[in-house]
């Protein structure tokens, strides 16, 4: 894995690993995702990973259900657009999935260099997974 580098340098490492896996994750074999706010259809490229319960909150930082492909619309000038970020949860996770988010942000979460490290390599491996299980070069 290399030298240990510093808490903050990790996690914003896993932070740009962690948004590449969620954007291949809800792309089609063509590299393109549907906003989970609005339904606008992007290239992963083009997309953010957007965070139902804001990334300030260790507990759903890097939880896959919060977490989900967006258009840099909703994401970045419409505040996230949480009415129909909310509406697009239920319709993937149930109804359910509201209060487990709103749940685990409170939850206490500190990692360590050591888990930001095993993260890094385990997303990165998953993202080669999936690159190749969907055919997706870039």
């Amino acid at each position: 894995m290399g030298k240990v580098k510093n808490i903050t340098s990790l996690k914003s490492r896993l932070d740009r690993i962690f948004s590449v896996f969620i954007r291949i994750r809800d792309a089609d074999g063509n590299g393109y995702c549907r906003c989970i706010s609005c339904g606008k259809i992007v290239h992963w490229k083009e997309a953010d990973c957007g965070h139902f319960v804001n990334r300030s909150h260790m507990g759903t930082r890097y939880c896959e259900r919060n977490c989900n492909a967006q258009c840099r619309s909703c994401n970045r000038f419409d505040e996230g657009n949480n009415i129909g970020y909310a509406k697009g949860l239920i319709n993937k996770y149930g109804v359910k999935v509201i209060n487990e988010l709103e749940v685990k942000k409170h939850s206490i979460s500190k990692l360590s260099a050591f888990d930001y490290q095993l993260m890094i390599e385990d997303y990165k491996k998953r993202i080669k997974d999936l690159r190749d299980q969907k055919g997706i070069k870039d």
